[in-house]
């Protein structure tokens, strides 16, 4: 990497223009206002060594207060979440881990607590949730006895504010913030939204190579689903999009869902006019064997690769062709998770859709005829429906630089 490079980027002003960058588990993608570029990442070399030989000239054009970052590079945060209800407190805390760019590896059911099994891996964050402020008494000693077995890095409560005397006495370390549910049942969600956040910063902090994106930037470091979702209410500025619509990124590691909150039934009372939902295991690159896995356990997909003209040996090549197959997979394979086939967190009204948004790095793999060809195959087979949403394709990945550009005053707001 050029220190003289870092130097150029330190002391020069490019007057009010900035300079965006989103760091991906496969390419590095940088806009200006006239300009935008990407680059797929060599995982041999450090990320900023990388960035810098590929994009140096770039960056060295702009000071590192107009430099704005976004990243999934560290793979997000691991979160389980505990409840006292499906209806409320672990669709209300779900719904607000997800739209903070959190992954959920699990959700528990409190008054099932002792059915569960004990995930082995490390959690980085375990959020418990429950209870109205005027109700307490919620949670006993099973609670603790659970919470005991895990290995987690940080634990928040955000439940009823009776019970947080006691969870804070018996709960080393843990965080007291006010109750996502109010007295009407309504969500308030800037709290933990507000934590969670500043968690995934401390967690690029904690990660070398990512952390050293902060010798080019003096702004914070947000996670890129956090950013995507921010900027679905400005979308129609770019793309040709007809609400109500979803939008797909579909990368390296996980699918992304964002969709706009009339394609559900759930009365979610938020700010947020979009909701997500992510599928860790959906990735056609670092996450392909289960990809392949769900696939093969999917009913439907053997039939589907007939259709492509193709057979299950598809999953053994190292191919363009079989890299192609495998996204048009995990396009079915998520529609099917949030559909009445596959009920997932939410059913999604997808007969009501008019537009599907696809992001991502299957803009890079597949043509529109090929994307369009499975959400037909999908709505027919699985729906029973000629219905056919228009497909937008962000080829550019555009997308995520309509909300990234208002990033440096949402930093000030989070930092107050």
């Amino acid at each position: 990497m050029s220190s003289a490079a870092i130097e150029t980027n330190q002391d020069s002003n490019n007057r009010d223009e900035k300079l965006l960058i989103d760091v991906g588990s496969t390419y590095f993608k940088l806009s200006t206002d006239d300009n935008l570029e990407q680059h797929f990442r060599d995982f041999n070399k450090d990320i900023l060594d990388d960035l810098m030989q590929k994009c140096g000239d770039t960056i060295a054009g702009f000071a590192k207060k107009d430099v704005h970052i976004c990243s999934s590079a560290n793979g997000g945060l691991t979160t389980l979440i505990v409840g006292i209800s499906h209806t409320f407190s672990l669709k209300y805390a779900t719904n607000i881990a997800f739209n903070s760019g959190i992954n959920i590896i699990d959700t528990v059911l409190y008054q099932d607590i002792e059915d569960y099994s004990i995930p082995s891996d490390l959690i980085d964050v375990v959020i418990i949730v429950g209870g109205i402020n005027s109700n307490g008494g919620v949670f006993s000693s099973r609670l603790y006895d659970y919470l005991a077995q895990l290995h987690y890095s940080n634990i928040v409560f955000v439940g009823n504010e009776i019970d947080a005397p006691t969870v804070e006495e018996n709960i080393d370390h843990v965080v007291i913030l006010p109750n996502i549910i109010d007295n009407r049942l309504h969500i308030v969600e800037d709290h933990l939204s507000d934590y969670l956040t500043h968690l995934y910063q401390q967690d690029i902090e904690g990660k070398e190579d990512v952390k050293n994106l902060y010798n080019i930037t003096s702004n914070q470091i947000y996670p890129t689903p956090y950013i995507v979702n921010k900027t679905l209410p400005l979308i129609d500025a770019k793309f040709s999009v007809v609400n109500p619509f979803i939008l797909l990124d579909i990368g390296g590691a996980t699918t992304d869902i964002h969709y706009s909150k009339d394609l559900v039934d759930d009365n979610l009372v938020s700010e947020n006019e979009y909701d997500r939902l992510v599928f860790k295991k959906l990735g056609v690159y670092k996450s392909k064997q289960s990809l392949i896995f769900a696939a093969k356990n999917n009913e439907f997909v053997y039939e589907l690769l007939m259709h492509l003209k193709v057979t299950e040996n598809i999953f053994e090549e190292q191919s363009k062709k079989a890299t192609k197959i495998l996204m048009q997979l995990a396009i079915f394979l998520v529609l099917c998770k949030i559909s009445h086939y596959r009920k997932a967190y939410i059913n999604i009204k997808l007969l009501s859709l008019n537009s599907i948004v696809l992001t991502g790095g299957i803009t890079k793999v597949l043509i529109r005829e090929e994307i369009e060809d499975i959400i037909s195959f999908f709505y027919k087979k699985i729906l029973n429906s000629e219905h056919n949403p228009v497909t937008v394709l962000d080829s550019h990945y555009d997308i995520w630089t309509l909300e990234a550009a208002s990033l440096k005053e949402r930093g000030k707001k989070l930092c107050q």
